[in-house]
């Protein structure tokens, strides 16, 4: 009767861990697909982010530009005086 009783108690305990570890990688899981899309998320907004850069900067670049064929096309008119 003690050794069944022991038995019944070691398969009682085995279901119990085996519940814990499908309970513990389901989480973990969960966790993982988290992650994984505010990694995603991130990096989308990073892209987006990096465009904007860019399109600022090449605008800065034109301006710059125009500003540079201004200041010389007024110098030679001043000159030209």
């Amino acid at each position: 009767m003690e050794l069944e009783e022991k038995v019944e108690q070691l398969r009682l305990s085995r279901r119990v861990l085996m519940n814990l570890i499908e309970r513990t990688e389901r989480e973990r899981t969960g966790f993982l697909n988290k992650l994984e899309k505010e990694n995603h998320r991130l990096h989308r907004d990073n892209c987006r982010y990096a465009r904007r850069l860019l399109d600022k900067n090449l605008r800065i670049v034109e301006l710059e530009s125009k500003l540079g064929k201004m200041s010389s096309g007024e110098l030679a008119t001043a000159m030209l005086k």
